[in-house]
């Protein structure tokens, strides 16, 4: 599946969408990709997680671990391509972490997987509950790489679809000078 059957495929089923809209890393876009509108079909979320799953051929992972919401059907498909474990990190009065009994073991080998990836916040928020953990981050993926040249990761990010999407900061949105709605369908409650 190339980069454009992701974006042609997200384009057919209102996954890739034009508006104006507050990202879940706060800034503003008039381009979002709400991936649940493909994951809602479960041949598809395999699809895609095999395919983001072979970019890890010659890697060793015990775990597979997502931030929620946005990333828990990926991540699980991406487990089930691997042949490993999944779990995912919520946050929790603002902070994110492990919850309803999930574990990472010391020393185990992480694979973080992401539907959309704009800014890195999510990514290294479950880093770091990773590495808090005892786990060890050995890659990223995700559907979609928005993130363009100024987002610093660890490691590479391995994407299905490379993106470049104009982001503005709240204050120097045009379409808020422009006095379009904000729509707001991220996964951060805002």
């Amino acid at each position: 599946m190339t980069a454009n059957n992701v974006l042609d495929l997200m384009a057919e089923l209102g996954a890739l969408q034009k508006g104006h809209f507050l990202l879940s890393s706060g800034r503003h876009s008039d381009t979002y990709f709400q991936c649940a509108r493909i994951l809602q079909f479960p041949d598809l979320a395999r699809e895609l997680g095999v395919e983001l799953a072979q970019r890890f051929d010659n890697l060793t992972t015990d775990l597979v671990v997502s931030p929620a919401l946005g990333g828990i059907i990926v991540g699980h498909e991406v487990a089930r391509a691997v042949g490993r474990r999944f779990v995912f990190t919520e946050r929790q009065d603002g902070v994110m972490c492990i919850r309803r009994g999930f574990t990472i073991e010391q020393g185990e080998k992480v694979l973080i997987a992401e539907d959309v990836v704009t800014r890195g916040t999510s990514l290294l928020e479950v880093i770091k509950v990773v590495e808090q953990e005892g786990g060890v981050v050995v890659g990223l993926c995700s559907i979609v790489d928005r993130t363009g040249e100024d987002v610093a990761l660890p490691l590479p990010l391995q994407a299905l679809a490379r993106v470049e999407v104009t982001t503005y900061e709240p204050d120097t949105c045009p379409l808020c000078k422009q006095g379009v709605p904000v729509n707001k369908p991220g996964s951060r409650g805002n």
